[in-house]
């Protein structure tokens, strides 16, 4: 598939957010929806339930099955028993494909302000110190996700077949695409 252009994500009813933990999917995919007047599907969302209980597989399937059927929408991530579903319903994919650096500075950012301000998030749950520290914490899944996530986006784009995907390789890439949504849109920047 050829490589995205902004004018792709610009005509695209169905766009998938991808990128390491930390690097902005979420934040990039509520941007998208409000500029292309989309849908907003954070999956996080689907997959936590109040007291940071992980719902199970079946109940998984049931929340994020219809959003992905719906005819437009953007979606924050895809986890890896979704993939062979999603990118075939995307009509292009946006991979956030910074260094790990820079997505781990933004995780360690983003984690303490909800450490310190008790901003909820995934359905009200809120992040701890102690969470944060333990070994099943975001950051921690950030060490183990990266490279793995990072060589998924890269072998989307070389990919002959599939949806075409934009590669952003830093954030001023991410705010450059956001503005020519918002120019082309005529709606003010946000």
């Amino acid at each position: 598939m050829p490589h995205a252009q902004p004018s792709d994500v610009a005509s695209a009813d169905r766009i998938l957010v991808y990128g390491a933990t930390g690097s902005g999917k979420s934040t990039m995919a509520l941007a998208l929806g409000e500029r292309l007047d989309l849908p907003v599907t954070l999956v996080d969302d689907l997959a936590w339930d109040p007291d940071w209980v992980q719902v199970s597989p079946e109940v998984f399937e049931a929340r994020f099955r219809p959003r992905l059927e719906s005819p437009s929408w953007v979606i924050d991530t895809v986890y890896g028993i979704h993939q062979h579903l999603t990118l075939p319903a995307a009509e292009v994919v946006i991979g956030l494909d910074y260094a790990r650096w820079r997505s781990l500075a933004r995780l360690l950012r983003r984690t303490a302000r909800r450490i310190i301000t008790r901003e909820p998030c995934c359905n009200g749950n809120v992040e701890t110190l102690a969470r944060a520290c333990s070994r099943d914490s975001i950051v921690v899944w950030h060490f183990r996700s990266w490279a793995r996530k990072r060589a998924t986006m890269r072998r989307w784009a070389a990919a002959s077949d599939g949806p075409p995907v934009l590669l952003l390789r830093r954030p001023a890439q991410a705010d450059a695409l956001l503005a020519s949504l918002t120019l082309g849109s005529g709606q003010p920047p946000m």
